[in-house]
């Protein structure tokens, strides 16, 4: 891991495990659990959440995630325990000017077109005159498409980030000059890194996530986020989505039963950590998302500074070469929520706000008159897909990297090429997909896309015509057109 001196960590006493990539990296496992966790031994108090006299002089701050009344089971709350309390960080938040994403979602355009993009390349020409360079989470990330408001906590938006540094940038020296740290008061971000891991550092611990992985940041818990690929000159580019109402959570299994698709235990939580300030005297400043808009002050010492935690609202990761795919057996290519990981509840019983939904490697295992890849399709929701790597069985020409988004009820389904290949098929054998890992966006908003998303160099305006090479055959002579008549 980059920088790991800066880190200090000592499991508590529950069974850890160990990153598969930074062995000096923590977590605990299991789904919305409660944990413990302290960077020094007798920090975190017992017995009670707020004793007079905290241990080694620290503050006890708690952190609720939902409201105070929420029903036992569906409350989320943290208490930490630091060496200054949030409200010691002085000074009052000045407005930017500039909305995270570089754009106003309220501003967007409601456009119905199937739209596909090449890979995302480059945001220089949305940085406001910044080097390409210089850009790092923060300033790289670029809204596409959002919808509702996060004032009444309702809605969704949808982002890709380039970047290609820190948001803690070191000099050659080791020290840390500038540091920039962030907090989201409108919604919970859902990361999705597609080319470059990230160190993404929290309050509560260190979440190393690579592409393959996701990680979800609560609102309101500051974060700031290092690439693993700095140095290499190479773009770290993924996908960010954001869900303004509630949290995202696992969704119910029905008749399915008690195991498959994402298991509760398969979901990693930092354990505790405190940053070690080596040059106190550097630049420091924390940004809050709030109202779309990024808002900003000056603070004198680091907000990574909580000694011992424990509770349940907290940042976490999964690693989705774990998901447990259900596939027909039989017969028919079933709806795609059969591959939901996470889904945010909408307003309407069944209907959500967002899934997060993926197709991974998996057997297509269906009988000789079953079409295995998606069928067309007209959606009351909205799908916005993207690719992490490999291909996608029923589109030529979608590259990792990209995206599509087919709005509410504009018609989609494989192109004429895959079409072709996929009727004239027998599927005499089960066949094991091994080729991509795509994923979906699935709301029930409609998307109001920003100027980025419509004019980007990458937008591929020739992707409707991917239909083109689907004739009308229809012959009332022939029934089957495997007849051969």
């Amino acid at each position: 891991m980059g920088d790991s001196e800066t880190i200090k960590q000592q499991p508590a006493g529950h069974v850890c495990h160990r990153d598969k990539h930074c062995p000096d990296i923590f977590y605990f496992s299991g789904f919305d659990n409660t944990f413990e966790s302290e960077t020094v031994e007798g920090a975190l108090p017992r017995g009670r959440n707020s004793p007079r006299k905290v241990p080694f002089d620290l503050y006890a701050e708690q952190m609720s995630g939902t409201a105070f009344t929420r029903p036992r089971h569906l409350n989320q709350r943290t208490w930490l325990y630091r060496k200054q309390p949030s409200a010691a960080f002085k000074h009052t938040f000045d407005d930017t000017g500039n909305f995270f994403g570089k754009a106003d979602p309220a501003r967007g355009t409601l456009d119905p077109n199937a739209m596909r993009w090449m890979p995302f390349e480059t945001s220089d020409e949305y940085q406001d005159g910044d080097s390409g360079s210089d850009t790092n989470f923060m300033n790289g990330t670029c809204l596409l498409g959002a919808s509702g408001d996060p004032a009444v906590k309702n809605g969704i938006a949808i982002y890709v980030y380039l970047c290609k540094t820190d948001m803690s940038p070191r000099d050659s020296d080791g020290s840390v000059t500038d540091s920039y740290y962030m907090y989201n008061s409108d919604g919970d971000f859902l990361l999705l890194p597609q080319e470059g891991g990230l160190e993404v550092r929290t309050e509560m611990g260190v979440l190393i996530v690579h592409p393959g992985e996701f990680c979800v940041i609560p609102r309101g818990i500051v974060f700031s986020i290092n690439l693993l690929n700095k140095g290499t000159g190479k773009l770290s580019r993924g996908y960010v989505l954001e869900v303004f109402k509630g949290h995202l959570t696992l969704p119910e299994l029905g008749p399915v039963g008690s195991n498959g698709l994402a298991n509760a235990r398969d979901f990693l939580y930092p354990t505790a950590w405190s940053e070690n300030e080596e040059k106190p005297t550097c630049n420091k400043t924390l940004y809050n998302k709030f109202g779309s808009k990024l808002w900003a002050k000056s603070i004198e010492t680091s907000p990574f500074n909580v000694m011992a935690w424990h509770g349940n609202y907290l940042p976490y990761k999964y690693d989705l070469s774990k998901f447990c795919a259900i596939n027909s057996v039989t017969y028919d290519h079933i709806d795609p929520s059969i591959y939901t990981v996470m889904t945010c509840v909408g307003d309407e019983t069944g209907t959500a706000l967002c899934d997060f939904v993926i197709f991974p490697p998996r057997w297509m295992s269906t009988d000789p008159d079953t079409f295995r890849p998606p069928w067309f399709h007209r959606n009351c929701m909205t799908e916005f897909m993207g690719l992490i790597w490999g291909g996608y069985d029923a589109k030529k020409g979608f590259l990792p990297g990209g995206a599509s988004l087919h709005s509410c009820m504009t018609p989609h389904g494989p192109d004429a090429a895959s079409y072709d290949k996929a009727a004239a098929d027998p599927c005499e054998q089960p066949t094991f997909f091994s080729q991509g890992l795509a994923f979906m966006f699935e709301t029930t908003c409609m998307l109001r896309l920003t100027d980025f998303a419509l004019n980007h160099k990458c937008r591929d305006a020739e992707y409707g015509f991917c239909w083109d090479g689907l004739p009308n055959r229809f012959d009332e002579g022939r029934k089957n057109p495997d007849d051969g008549e």
